[in-house]
């Protein structure tokens, strides 16, 4: 049994899960200060492919990072780098996919947040800086824990974007997801079910982990 689909998936899966912590928390924080009514409209748009399907989301990144799109073909011209049907191509797709999951997770432990311990820490003559990364963040951890592991495996299991902008290619490009729709395809329904039950196994592991997280916050919380 080839191990490269779950190697594959396993790496996108980190990568995209790191990608999403920064940008998903710097989203959350600084889009809380906005106005209201700009507030709404980023909010609109982080969220959007939440809702938008899979292979939606897949066809607009082709249209950006396309081989005869701008940002494509300037990469490919400048630097001889093709942005599309690589392994890593499917980080741009699942990063897209996952990051609303971390974006709300982000703002709903920042919102759960108690301004008055960051009032606090000005009055010490901390920096904005470190009251951030050493008061907000470990106060919001469960939340921002359960945001990242949730991403990772909201990841994990992205088919219909990163088929689109990655394919399917054994040995390069091929995922858990993308190996059980083609081992399905030519009939292979032995080794497909082996790989579903990978995947739902590794899924369980990651909403158990979820769970762990979440009780002894909720045990503090009442």
């Amino acid at each position: 049994m080839d191990l490269y689909p779950l190697l594959n998936s396993l790496r996108i899966a980190a990568i995209s899960a790191v990608i999403v912590f920064f940008i998903g928390i710097a989203a959350a924080y600084y889009i809380a200060k906005c106005p209201r009514i700009v507030k709404g409209v980023l909010d609109v748009i982080l969220t959007l492919p939440l809702v938008l399907p899979p292979t939606v989301v897949g066809y607009l990144l082709l249209l950006v990072l396309g081989p005869k799109r701008v940002i494509g073909s300037f990469f490919l011209e400048s630097f001889n780098v093709k942005l599309t049907m690589q392994w890593w191509s499917a980080i741009f797709a699942v990063s897209v996919i996952v990051l609303p999951l971390m974006y709300r997770t982000a703002r709903g432990a920042f919102e759960n947040f108690d301004e008055n311990l960051a009032s606090a820490g000005r009055t010490l003559g901390l920096s904005n800086t470190y009251i951030f990364w050493r008061i907000r963040i470990p106060a919001c951890k469960q939340g921002i824990i359960a945001g990242v592991v949730l991403s990772f495996a909201r990841a994990l299991g992205e088919y219909g974007a990163t088929s689109m902008i990655a394919g399917y290619t054994p040995g390069k490009t091929a995922t858990v997801s993308t190996a059980v729709y083609n081992l399905w395809r030519i009939g292979n329904d032995e080794l497909a079910l082996k790989w579903v039950l990978i995947n739902i196994a590794i899924s369980a592991v990651v909403l158990l982990c979820i769970n762990l997280i979440e009780k002894p916050y909720g045990r503090r919380s009442k």
